[in-house]
This record gives C-alpha cells, structure tokens and sequence, in this order.
C-alpha cells in the first residue's frame, strides 16, 4: 500500500501470521527538479511504482521461501532403514529405501542469496512483459489494422507486379483479338502457378504490409483493436485461479482506502460493506492511456511502417505522462463530469480487476495501510488520500 511519502508491505504466511514492511519513500523530484514538470512527472512516478512493484515480490517471495528453506533445514540424516541396520542378509527384506542414498539437510541459504535470486527473476519477468506488451498492444494492432485498410479497399495496395510484364507494348495492342487476350491471361496465370507457394505467400504478406499513411480513422480502429486485445487479456487472466485471488487482495485494497477516507476506524467490520471500484484505481489509468494513445499516435504519419512502430513506442512516456496529468487534473474535482467521464470506464472495468475479498484479505490490506500512514508527516494524514 502506498501512501505519498512512504510505501508498506504486508504478507500473510503459511502460518497465518501477517508480517509487514514500510519505509519512506523519496520523491525523486526533490532530488531532480526536472521531473518536477508536467508529464515528465507522470513518468517517473510509473518508473517509480515499477521499482516498488519489484520490491513488494521479492519481499512476498523471500517471505515465503524462507519458510521452504527452514522447513529442508531440519531433515535429520537417516540409515537405509530397520532391516539393513539389523543385518538381515544382503538389503534382505529391503521394502522402501534405496540403498546408498541418505537424505541429508539441505544447506541453508541465506535472506541475502534469497533476495538476489528473486530480485533477478522479478526483473527477468518484468523484461519479458514489457517486450511482451509492446508486441501485443503496440506491434499488433497496428499490422492488423494496416491489412484491414488494404483488405477493405480504404488504401491505395501496391501495384501487382505481374500485370506490367504481362502486358507489354500496350499502347500498340488495340488490336489483338480476344483469343490473344485470353492466351495471355491464361499463360499468366499458369506462369503465378508455377510460383513456389512461399513465394507467392511472401508476395500476398507484402501487399497487406504495404504502409498505409496513419489517419484519424486508422488510428481510430488501431486504439479499438488495442482496447479489445486489453479487455480480453484482462478477462482471460481473471479465470486463473492465482489471479483471481489477486484481484481479490486488489478489492481488499479499495476497501480498506474507501474506509480511511471516510474517517472510520481501519478495522474490517468497517472495511467489509465498502465498495471495491476506486475512480483513482490503476485500471482507471490504464483506461485513459487506450484514449490518449489514439490522439497522439494520429499526430505519426510516416510511409514505412517501421517508422510507425518505433515513433509509437517512443511516445509511450509521453502517452503515459500525458494521462498522469489528466488522471491528477480531474482528481482535484472529483464530484466535476470530466472527472467522472474519465474514471467510468476504468470504474466498469474494475468489476473484473478487483473481487470480493475475506476477511483475512481485508486484514493483510489494513495492516499494510497502517504501517504506511505511521510514516506520513502528522500534518499530510488528514488530507492525503492513500494510492493503492
């Protein structure tokens, strides 16, 4: 749970004790003033939460390996079994045990061991989402949406080659019969038939790969396409069970805020009948970027696809800083229609992205919340509203 000026961590055990984590949490403006101004701060705040985001899963994990690790410590080295001690012939009666292979404890490895390998991993798969994401959200909507203009006829293809060298000397065959014309057809089409079928792939990928030069329109179609890839990736996720439970902790999140807010006490008689959709929730933000994606991706007009593609991902920070400062614009004025016109989609959305936590969730949030608030300034605590 975050806070403005600090961060905590809560984790429940197998045990079902609830340790928990918090510190300050340094706003990097302070140190570089840049990042002070509009839409470079929104960037930095997301790299910001990237890090934490990295912190809280190797905290979580550690915790949980660590339990792992204590557990193998303790194995006791053992015989073969009853029958070899007793020396009843040559492993006679020998019923489970292998001979020659003991268990022996497993060396422990230490908190610091722990936290560099999960530290690697967590990095490992943020990597891999990045790169995953800019192929599905950013790569593929726009190929798709390049075919479809080709498909439907809305951009002009590339001319065939073949019809230029299947034609020759045009202007002087007014002339020619229609039996020439249809001998000419036909041994242009037995010529395409006789193409290697890669070949004549590769031609058909090229033509609906043809740059088309980015409109309001395509642009239009490309955010849809993107929006659909989004929604159903976030529906699918929701039917694993791991992923549900997360979103079940995310409900308990908004819950808990909801209850600090209202002035109640953090406790979870109180948390449990508060809604679990926040206007300020990261699906919101999420939401906002699919919408100004498609106005600042209009403004890339460029004949090479590549072009396209590398222009758009190079706008990502922009696009990114873009909706903080509309996120942060419309959150002064939450009662205003434009801040609800803003956060109603993402609000929708959250009836997905979050779900109906226990109680034993709703524990794990307030704990995380409390010792996050034990660290704001006494004057910031009435006034600034918790970040989930």
């Amino acid at each position: 749970m975050r806070t403005p000026n600090a961060y905590a961590i809560a984790v429940r055990k197998a045990d079902g004790t609830i340790v928990n984590t918090a510190a300050r949490l340094p706003k990097w403006s302070d140190k570089y003033p840049l990042l002070k101004w509009p839409v470079l701060r929104g960037g930095a705040v997301l790299v910001q939460s990237m890090g934490l985001g990295i912190k809280a899963l190797n905290y979580s994990a550690n915790e949980a390996f660590a339990q792992v690790e204590e557990a193998k410590a303790e194995e006791v080295k053992v015989a073969l079994s009853p029958a070899v001690i007793e020396g009843e012939g040559d492993f006679a009666g020998l019923t489970g045990a292998v001979p020659g292979l003991f268990p022996v404890p497993t060396k422990k490895r230490s908190r610091d061991e722990l936290n560099k390998g999960n530290t690697a991993a967590a990095t490992s798969s943020i990597i891999f989402a990045l790169i995953f994401n800019i192929l599905l959200f950013v790569a593929a909507p726009l190929l798709l949406t390049n075919a479809l203009f080709i498909a439907a006829g809305w951009a002009t293809a590339p001319a065939a080659v073949s019809t230029s060298s299947a034609t020759p000397n045009a202007a002087g065959s007014a002339g020619t019969s229609a039996a020439d014309a249809n001998s000419t057809t036909q041994t242009a089409t037995d010529e395409r038939s006789s193409i290697p079928w890669y070949d004549r792939a590769w031609s058909t990928v090229r033509t609906y790969l043809h740059p088309v030069r980015p409109s309001v329109a395509l642009n239009l179609i490309d955010g849809l396409i993107r929006m659909t890839f989004f929604l159903i990736m976030i529906f699918s996720f929701s039917l694993l069970k791991d992923i549900k439970r997360v979103f079940e902790y995310h409900g308990a999140e908004h819950k808990t805020v909801f209850t600090w807010e209202a002035g109640l006490p953090l406790t979870v008689e109180n948390a449990r009948p508060q809604p679990r959709q926040h206007p300020r929730c990261g699906t919101s933000f999420l939401m906002v970027v699919m919408l100004v994606a498609i106005i600042l991706f209009s403004l890339i007009k460029f004949d090479s696809l590549l072009l396209n593609f590398l222009v758009r991902i190079a706008l990502m920070p922009v696009v990114a800083g873009v909706s903080y400062e509309i996120i942060r614009i419309s959150a002064k004025k939450e009662s205003s229609w434009f801040f609800k016109l803003m956060t109603r989609p993402g609000v929708w959305l959250q009836n997905i992205t979050t779900q109906e936590p226990d109680d034993q969730q709703l524990e794990v949030a307030i704990e995380a919340l409390k010792e996050s608030l034990k660290l704001e300034p006494q004057t910031a605590e009435a006034v600034a509203a918790p970040l989930s």
